[in-house]
């Protein structure tokens, strides 16, 4: 049975804001609160791998020091976007 999309979200909103470096808490459970509820099911999809990468990694790529996988460019130029206003 697959997970209901209420408790998905809620479990990426978890994950998103208990990750090991403050700075990825801090970013990506505020990206989580804004974006999340207004995902389709691809992107959440998509989140939820990004939210499986290693927090060096996602520290690295959001703050334009590495370039991120193709995979993840947009989700992470939208979330790099979302904390350069």
């Amino acid at each position: 049975m697959s997970e209901p999309r209420e408790v998905r979200i809620k479990r990426l909103k978890m994950r998103s804001m208990r990750r090991g470096i403050k700075e990825m808490d801090l970013i990506l459970s505020a990206y989580a609160d804004r974006n999340l509820n207004d995902m389709d099911a691809p992107a959440l999809d998509s989140y939820d791998a990004l939210l499986q990468e290693n927090d060096q990694d996602l520290y690295q790529w959001v703050t334009g020091q590495v370039q991120p996988p193709d995979s993840f460019t947009g989700l992470i130029a939208d979330i790099a976007q979302t904390f350069q206003k």
